[in-house]
């Protein structure tokens, strides 16, 4: 495990790895301080967008070619998830969003997040965002998941609308 620093951010002291909460954490050896590290996940909003009867999937440009997946975007101080998802399908696609319906909620372990899907019907004209560089349309039962967070709610929606979606094989990480 490890901290983004290796010192005390209120005191300075180095910190050391003692448990806490029944894991290891990184935390100051000061009793007085009592600073530790709880490396919590950041909360993640992800939209199952539906546009004119078709699945859109979005590739950010930072990406590999050919890679597409689900509209994200972290969840704001104070912001309710379901609207902070509307707000990121207007800043990602510029199409109107209503009616968020709760999917469920992901972990995604490589990013220390928590992701927290809606189905999103969207109305609009698409107009990519910054962050976007391409779009695709998928009809509903053409589309495959991924086998991680957003992939997952994905496969979960499609079930439940009555569909059997295959998974994609994702290359290895070396």
């Amino acid at each position: 495990m490890s901290a983004p620093f290796r010192y005390c951010p209120q005191c300075t002291e180095a910190l050391v790895e003692r448990e806490h909460g029944g894991m290891l954490r990184q935390a100051c050896p000061d009793a007085g301080c009592g600073y530790v590290y709880w490396d919590n996940p950041t909360p993640v909003v992800a939209a199952v967008v539906e546009h004119e009867g078709e699945i859109i999937l979005a590739r950010n440009a930072l990406w590999p070619q050919r890679f597409f997946a689900l509209v994200t975007g972290f969840l704001e101080r104070n912001e309710d998830p379901a609207e902070a998802v509307l707000r990121e399908v207007e800043e990602e696609l510029g199409l109107q969003g209503s009616d968020p319906g709760f999917i469920g909620h992901y972990r995604f372990e490589r990013m220390n997040q928590l992701i927290i899907a809606y189905h999103v019907v969207a109305h609009g004209r698409i107009e990519l965002g910054e962050e976007l560089s391409e779009y695709i349309r998928v009809p509903f039962d053409k589309v495959r998941y991924w086998p991680a967070a957003t992939g997952l709610a994905l496969r979960d929606w499609l079930r439940s609308r009555g569909y059997d979606p295959q998974q994609i094989e994702l290359p290895r990480r070396g």
